[in-house]
């Protein structure tokens, strides 16, 4: 059993760079994965990027790639999503989640088990 709980979401104006964090507890943290998403309303869940806890092997949506970054502290009970060149339409709730099936690369919000309550990201124009 894993709890995850995001940090780091506010009001930020276009074109800046702002963190987001998830806090990870539980036993064997080390064998998940963990995924950021968003969800805009009206819109699907979307996933953003991925990072291997045991070893910081990442994964990004074509959508981010290059523009947002993931990482993990050394204990990976910290993972983090710095967003750069923010725009009004990255505006959403922000969610982080883990997947114990850590070897594969999953987008499928589905896959992911646990899940933590999101933080608002609002980009103004």
């Amino acid at each position: 059993q894993l709890r995850l709980v995001e940090s780091g979401g506010g009001l930020v104006q276009g074109g800046h760079s702002l963190n987001v964090s998830c806090g990870v507890s539980g036993r064997g943290i080390s064998a998940y994965a963990v995924g950021w998403f968003r969800q805009a309303p009206g819109k699907e869940r979307e996933f953003l990027a991925r990072i291997r806890l045991r070893d910081a092997n990442t994964y990004y949506a074509d959508s981010v790639r290059g523009r947002f970054t993931i990482s993990r502290d050394s204990g990976g009970n910290t993972v983090v999503l710095q967003m750069n060149s923010l725009k009004p339409e990255d505006t959403a709730v922000y969610y982080c989640a883990a997947d114990a099936q850590f070897f594969r690369f999953s987008s499928r919000s589905r896959d992911y088990e646990y899940w933590g309550q999101g933080t608002q990201v609002t980009v103004s124009s």
